[in-house]
Formats: structure tokens, C-alpha cells, sequence
């Protein structure tokens, strides 16, 4: 199987000035492109030739096969998780879902902010859900919550190369301004809507 670079669900400048064209031409253009061609490189040596990403993140076992797929798949989903004019609150029965879990709306955006704030080194932080209802997750790296039997609903990267050109070395201004401008609350509620939630 070849892989190819899913396409922006937006033009590049769409998220202007949050995340500004040059962030999406290398951290799209460069870093997920390059996770793309790694892919297909390692794929053919590989015997998962015919596996679908996603099996290929749940069956190959930690390397780099396992890196490379679930960099395409994190980076991807991520994309999905913002859109121009996002923030605010999500819909009255997605809020009630956030409440259940976590007291509040605000009380998930604190929590969720904090999480992606705090978070040492490289990976992302995710709204996810499990058995155990929704919670706020960490992974590292290319770590992703798909091979762990979670079900994500929205993420932010929190790897440097994904704010570093806009926010330097900021790395909460630039989770604010994904919770009060970017954060995609029809994608998180359509992958709730998804699981039966």
C-alpha cells in the first residue's frame, strides 16, 4: 500500500494569526509530509505491505514502522481539531457530556490547557474516551491514544516544531489560543457522537 498526505481541511492561512501560514507550510508541508515518505519507505521492507494505518499502529510493535504511521494518523486528527473561527463552547448537549465527566465546561478547558501546558518534552494531549467515560490524556512522542483501545476526540501537538515559529518558546499562549480560537468542537462531538456517546 502507498500512503499519501491527507489534505488540509482548510487552506494554510486559515488559521491566521493563531497558527500563521509559514507553522502550516513546515509543520504540514515538511514534518507530515516527511512522516508520509518515511512510511512508505519502511512499509515496503516491511510485512505489513497491505495494513491500513491504523492497523499498522496497532499490530507493528514500538520502531519506527509504529512511529511513522502514528505520526501520520496523530498529525492528521490534529488538522481536524481546529478549524478558522473555532473556540467558544461546544453544543448544550456536548457541554452536558463535559460536565458529567469533569464538573464543567470551564473546568475541562482548565484541565485541558493544563495537561498540553505541562506536558514535558514532546507528544500531545487529548480529549479522549474509554469505558471510563472522558478524560484528559498525555502521550509522548508519536505515542497515540488508538493503540491504547481509547477512542480520541480532539487533540492538540504539542511537539515544538507544531507553536514554535508563532510562540517561541510559549508553549501556553499558544494552547489559549488554540482553546479560545481554534479547538474544533463539531469534530471532538461528531467522534463522541461516533462511540454512542
Amino acid at each position: 500500500m502507498v500512503f499519501s498526505l491527507p489534505p488540509l481541511p482548510y487552506e494554510p492561512d486559515a488559521l491566521h494569526p493563531h497558527i500563521t501560514k509559514q507553522t502550516i507550510g513546515f509543520h504540514y508541508g515538511k514534518h507530515h509530509a516527511g512522516y508520509v515518505a518515511n512510511l512508505n519507505r519502511l512499509i515496503n521492507r516491511s510485512e505489513m505491505g497491505e495494513a491500513s494505518l491504523e492497523a499498522i499502529i496497532t499490530d507493528a510493535g514500538p520502531g519506527e514502522l509504529f512511529n511513522n504511521a502514528a505520526q501520520i494518523w496523530n498529525h492528521t486528527f490534529y488538522w481536524n481539531s481546529m478549524r478558522p473561527n473555532g473556540g467558544g463552547d461546544p453544543s448544550a448537549r456536548f457541554q452536558r457530556a463535559l460536565a458529567d465527566d469533569f464538573g464543567s465546561v470551564n473546568a475541562f478547558k482548565q484541565r485541558f490547557a493544563a495537561a498540553a501546558a505541562a506536558k514535558f518534552g514532546s507528544g500531545w494531549t487529548w480529549l479522549v474516551h474509554s469505558n471510563n467515560g472522558l478524560s484528559v490524556i498525555n502521550t509522548d512522542d508519536a505515542e497515540t491514544p488508538l493503540a491504547d483501545n481509547m477512542t480520541p476526540l480532539v487533540t492538540i501537538d504539542v511537539w515544538e516544531h507544531a507553536y514554535y515559529l508563532d510562540y517561541q518558546n510559549s508553549r501556553k499562549e499558544y494552547v489559549q489560543a488554540f482553546m479560545q480560537h481554534l479547538i474544533n468542537w463539531e469534530f471532538a462531538e461528531a467522534n463522541y457522537n461516533a462511540v454512542g456517546g
